[in-house]
């Protein structure tokens, strides 16, 4: 699947699976904007895609400022003309014990991984229409959507309010011709996958912990012209392990 001539902006690009994610459009020819509030790591994704041959550049943004999202879609358009795809991977996450937990870091969190995929949405999707083929906008939701450990409020509600949304925005979008899709990903380790142990890997039905490039070949076929038959859903790539019973023994 090439996706040559193609521009796709990817918001928190600058590490972990959103790094990921736009290494591997760069491979397959896109126009890839890295998007991030980390000055320094989103630099570095734009070398290591130069290094190998690709295109990039770095827009520093942070998610939750409106001003900076109309501001990264204005850079784009004069940098490449046009954009084509749209990746709404930023997010944060705090594990802190729910009576502690302030209505600040509630706000961070919801601002960050929830009203920034609303504000991207709203404002790649004014330049998508003009497309004659549209767009694509995928939304990294969480299979914590769906399941949940103590103290993660934030996260959760923010993932799940992900997955509606998504299905929201495809109905809303599709007389413009946009397709909308979320990816729940499950355990994606981005650091230190070798020193993983053999239990990690036997809790997936696949056998093994996930890692960002499961993700970003996800990206590919939503973003994929000969896949817009698909729209609306949230595709959870986690190898298989909300669906495995699990006991204490």
């Amino acid at each position: 699947m090439s996706f040559s001539s193609k521009t796709v902006i990817i918001t928190g690009a600058g590490n972990g699976i959103g790094k990921g994610i736009a290494i591997l459009y760069a491979e397959k020819g896109a126009n890839v904007v890295v998007a991030d509030i980390d000055s320094e790591a989103g630099e570095q994704t734009v070398t290591v895609i130069k290094k190998n041959g690709g295109k990039a550049v770095f827009v520093p943004t942070d998610v939750r400022l409106e001003a900076d999202i109309i501001d990264l879609m204005k850079v784009t358009m004069e940098t490449y003309g046009r954009i084509d795809i749209l990746i709404n991977n930023a997010g944060i996450s705090y594990m802190k014990p729910f009576y502690d937990f302030t209505v600040e870091e509630w706000d961070n969190v919801i601002n960050t991984n929830l009203r920034s995929v609303f504000l991207c949405s709203r404002e790649a999707a004014k330049y998508m229409r003009n497309n004659k083929e549209g767009g694509f906008i995928v939304n990294i939701a969480s299979t914590r959507a769906i399941m949940s450990e103590p103290n993660s409020e934030a996260y959760a509600a923010s993932k799940g309010g992900i997955v509606a949304l998504t299905h929201a925005l495809a109905a809303t979008l599709s007389e413009d011709r946009i397709t909308v899709n979320a990816i729940s990903p499950g355990w994606i380790e981005t650091r230190d996958y070798e020193n993983l142990r053999r239990i990690d890997h036997e809790q997936h039905l696949s056998g093994r912990v996930g890692k960002p490039d499961d993700i970003a070949r996800a990206c590919i076929y939503m973003t994929s012209r000969e896949n817009d038959f698909v729209t609306g859903i949230n595709l959870v790539v986690d190898g298989g392990m909300t669906r495995k019973m699990i006991y204490v023994e």
